[in-house]
């Protein structure tokens, strides 16, 4: 099977988000087709409770899904269809926004004051936006975690490894969703539906993703910003995008365990219309979610309408 080669590689950068929370952004708002049909990754690890105490407050969403992974501590969470609980760690929502839906998010720390995750956007085909909102909500347990060469691990969230698939199903993207372990000094090669879109995010550690461990073409210009690699070896914050191919493969170095996201998705070449936390196909959608919100038609039915059932 063919190896996919690195293509673009980029930093994590600090951005403020809801109600004063200091996280990492890995990609978003930017060339949404450079990630398709993926939209937005922020990592939120934080060990300082005054920066992300204060949370997301009540938000709308429409268009797309919401994925939240967590590592440690956890999420309180409640939405305007009546649902509310708490993501723990090793613990995935898969939130389907769809139509549209209301909701909060609110970061509590582990035993040692420190909370961490991930949240990941995913676009909805046009087909698909307006479909009614969903949660697919499971616990560390129920997640396959597959042992690979070298001693490596791979917790499946989504898609399949081998004979395992993970729990959350009938995603329009038949996305992939791994979270991969590679011990020092190992390798490891994953497969990859060979159509999709593949990025990894590494959080842990130190490895190579390209045999060449040339970084002469690894540049990225964003906002004006110039970054060039000077090593190719990959660490904490960084997120590889891979070009076609049918695996991609990873070499732990240094004395640490290499620990990344992997992430693929069937792109959607479709247009984008992103205004904040709705993502529709054309401006004309985007003003109209806009405008039902100052309505108060935004949810089907509207939250009085529900209140008098």
């Amino acid at each position: 099977m063919s190896v996919r080669e690195v293509i673009g590689v980029s930093r994590s950068r600090p951005v403020i988000e809801g109600a004063g929370v200091h996280l990492r952004r890995a990609f978003g708002f930017h060339d949404t087709q450079l990630h398709d049909p993926f939209l937005l990754l922020d990592d939120f690890r934080g060990d300082r409770p005054d920066q992300y105490l204060a949370g997301f407050p009540w938000h709308p969403h429409r268009g797309i899904e919401t994925i939240t992974y967590m590592l440690e501590g956890s999420v309180e969470h409640g939405d305007s269809i009546g649902n509310s609980g708490t993501i723990r760690a090793g613990e995935v929502q898969w939130m389907t926004a769809g139509r549209g839906i209301i909701h909060q998010e609110m970061p509590k720390p582990g035993p040692h004051g420190r909370m961490g995750g991930f949240q990941l956007w995913a676009n909805l085909p046009a087909a698909e936006k307006m479909i009614a909102p969903r949660y697919q909500e499971f616990a560390a347990s129920e997640f396959p975690r597959v042992s690979l060469e070298g001693g490596a691990t791979a917790t499946v969230v989504c898609g399949s490894l081998g004979d395992a698939r993970g729990p959350v199903t009938d995603v329009a993207i038949a996305p992939l969703f791994l979270d991969v372990a590679v011990p020092s000094g190992a390798t490891v090669r994953l497969p990859t539906p060979p159509r999709h879109n593949a990025l990894a995010y590494v959080f842990e550690g130190t490895g190579y993703f390209d045999s060449r461990r040339n970084p002469a073409a690894w540049e990225i210009r964003q906002d004006g910003y110039t970054e060039r690699f000077r090593d190719a070896r990959l660490g904490d914050g960084t997120l590889v995008r891979f070009g076609p191919g049918e695996t991609i493969e990873a070499e732990s170095v240094a004395s640490q365990t290499l620990r990344f996201l992997l992430v693929a998705g069937q792109p959607l070449n479709e247009p984008v219309a992103w205004g904040g936390p709705i993502v529709m196909n054309t401006r004309e959608e985007l003003e109209t979610a806009f405008r039902q919100l100052e309505e108060n038609t935004f949810l089907d039915p509207p939250p009085e309408s529900r209140a008098r059932r």
